[in-house]
């Protein structure tokens, strides 16, 4: 007789693997990364495009955790070149600097990580303008104005680019407290398909990650550890990823291993309704 485990019982997914190890996937490609300072997926991103071979620059609003980022990366792969530029993605001079300067110090731009965004709970019944405004330009229009800057670059150079940009599936969930989030990222699901299509005029696949829960020091600053645990427990391992799972996710999208897909949102979760 055939036995099933309990629908209760752990999965053997439960516990977070160890990270996988770099296997060239973008080497010798010149990568900006936004938001890459601090604990997030952002830097994790940045240290994962450096694990796969590229050199990075890694911007953020905040310029000593940023010069961290960039001194820790280039400490732990001292045979590749690291730079920084401070950015407020809500500003458009500060974007368009930030493309024109991060070719200028890397030589060129292969791939765009659009990692910068902005939440926090709130119910919408007491929101006020600023509170939606804030998140909206931070996550949806500042993806639009370093999507937009980006493409101006690529369309006056010979190569070819990418640009990933970072989601959510609360682009596609409904969970209390979110709406101007879960609105911000659903724009940017948007974004992603339709530049996608202007893109490739100009040789960019653009496409797009949406997590579910990736704990790290900064979610854990911005929402409650039991909602935090919630949610995780809710999912298919029963558990949050890993920041390194993400950023594995954003280095296949921007390699020559989906030289395919475009205009695509990656869900990294369980996909639960």
């Amino acid at each position: 007789m055939t036995q099933h485990k309990s629908p209760l019982a752990a999965s053997p997914l439960s516990t977070v693997p160890e990270e996988t190890p770099g296997h060239g996937l973008l080497a010798g490609k010149k990568v900006v990364v936004t938001a890459a300072a601090g604990t997030g997926i952002g830097f994790s991103a940045a240290r994962r495009a450096a694990l796969e071979g590229a050199d990075v620059l890694v911007s953020d609003f905040h310029e000593r955790r940023m010069n961290e980022a960039r001194d820790s990366l280039a400490a732990e792969f001292p045979e590749q070149r690291f730079e920084a530029i401070t950015c407020n993605v809500q500003s458009t001079s500060d974007v368009d600097a930030l493309i024109s300067g991060a070719a200028e110090k890397l030589g060129r731009i292969d791939v765009l990580v659009n990692n910068a965004g902005f939440g926090g709970e709130g119910e919408l019944v007491d929101m006020t303008d600023e509170d939606w405004d804030r998140v909206l330009d931070i996550t949806l229009n500042g993806t639009f104005r370093a999507t937009r800057a980006a493409l101006r670059y690529f369309r006056d150079v010979p190569h070819n680019g990418v640009i990933v940009n970072n989601a959510s599936v609360l682009g596609w969930r409904a969970q209390r407290g979110q709406a101007h989030y879960a609105a911000a990222k659903a724009g940017v699901m948007a974004l992603t398909r339709c530049s996608a299509i202007e893109g490739a005029d100009f040789g960019v696949r653009i496409n797009a990650i949406a997590p579910s829960i990736a704990r790290h020091a900064f979610l854990e600053k911005s929402a409650s550890a039991e909602l935090l645990d919630e949610l995780a427990a809710k999912e298919a391992f029963g558990r949050a990823a890993d920041v390194w799972e993400v950023a594995a996710t954003i280095a296949m999208l921007a390699s020559d291993y989906t030289t395919y897909l475009t205009g695509e949102v990656v869900s990294i979760s369980s996909q639960r309704a």
